[in-house]
């Protein structure tokens, strides 16, 4: 009996991990026969799991949506991350999951084994969200689109009061806004689209053959396509520190990092006024060189004249005063 209902458990990690499964596959991961994965297959579905089969040479199994709710099987590290991405989604990340986040995170809380619970109670406390407030993006939307991107079908939606028809890759959040890396099928190009901007259409389309991203970076595309979007005044800056200092102080939203050897890195980055970027890289307390554009090196040498203008005032200042 404990061997069948470890296996149970087994079945349902593997039925959760990919999309689709053939009896044979499933058969030779579990060491067992595809009569006994037929079985256990009904095992499951008497315990409330919606599970399709299909019969041919391209048939198996897939773990489909039931009437019901039925239990889930997550291993530790991924009941600590269902936690803490439970509680980003309670403080309002996401439109309408504030109080639904809350109530999964006391159920999900009630259940874990104290060693868990202590894990998740430490980032908890040791934590505190200092990203800037962004607009937020229906949580349908959201679930939609990942699924059509998991499965690789194609999308139709609305945007900027354009059609587009496109095949997802990757949903990217930036801290500020979500963003969907897709394939442009009418342009045939890549394509950065806000997530708060889609209206999608259902249902899905034909399935797709996924491409590889841009760079073979998805968030590294999207980010310096964001930051060429959003700042007035963009900027690329050698700074002279090795990556893994300058990551461990900047926020991802500052720009794109990218090494260009053991002890330098470039950003890409950007303000709205050059003058806000000065003040930025005068704060960020490393060596920096200005790559582009001339105009941020012609008002930082304007700026370096009037501070050491100011330095060399009050030391003579200095120099002449009298103790009376």
């Amino acid at each position: 009996m404990l061997e069948t209902s470890a296996r149970l458990l087994r079945l349902l990690s593997l039925l959760q991990s990919r999309r689709d499964w053939s009896g044979a596959a499933l058969a030779d991961r579990l060491a067992v026969t595809t009569r006994t994965v037929r079985n256990d297959v009904e095992r499951l579905r008497s315990l409330g799991y919606h599970i399709d089969s299909s019969t041919g040479t391209t048939g198996g199994y897939r773990l489909g949506a039931g009437a019901a709710m039925p239990p889930l099987l997550l291993d530790d590290e991924e009941a600590v991350a269902v936690a803490v991405g439970l509680r980003a989604a309670a403080a309002g990340s996401v439109t309408g999951l504030e109080d639904p986040a809350l109530r999964a995170l006391i159920k999900l809380e009630q259940t874990l084994p104290p060693r868990l619970r202590r894990r998740v109670d430490a980032l908890r406390s040791a934590t505190v969200s200092a990203a800037g407030g962004g607009p937020t993006v229906d949580a349908s939307l959201l679930t939609a689109l990942a699924a059509a991107t998991r499965d690789h079908e194609r999308i139709s939606f609305d945007y900027k009061d354009r059609r587009r028809r496109a095949e997802p890759h990757r949903l990217v959040y930036t801290g500020r806004r979500w963003y969907l890396l897709a394939w442009d099928v009418d342009r045939a190009d890549w394509r950065t689209f806000r997530a708060d901007l889609v209206s999608l259409h259902a249902p899905t389309g034909p399935r797709f053959a996924p491409r590889e991203p841009p760079g073979g970076d998805a968030v590294a595309h999207v980010l310096r396509g964001v930051a060429s979007a959003a700042w007035r005044v963009p900027a690329r800056i050698r700074l002279h520190a090795p990556i893994a200092d300058v990551t461990a102080r900047l926020a991802s939203t500052a720009g794109l990092l990218t090494p260009t050897g053991d002890a330098t890195c470039e950003l890409e980055t950007g303000a709205d006024k050059l003058i806000d970027l000065a003040g930025f890289l005068g704060s960020i307390g490393f060596g920096f060189t200005v790559l582009d554009p001339p105009e941020l090196r012609d008002l930082l040498r304007d700026l370096a004249a009037r501070y050491q203008a100011a330095v060399s005032t009050a030391d003579g200042q200095a120099g002449t005063r009298t103790t009376e």
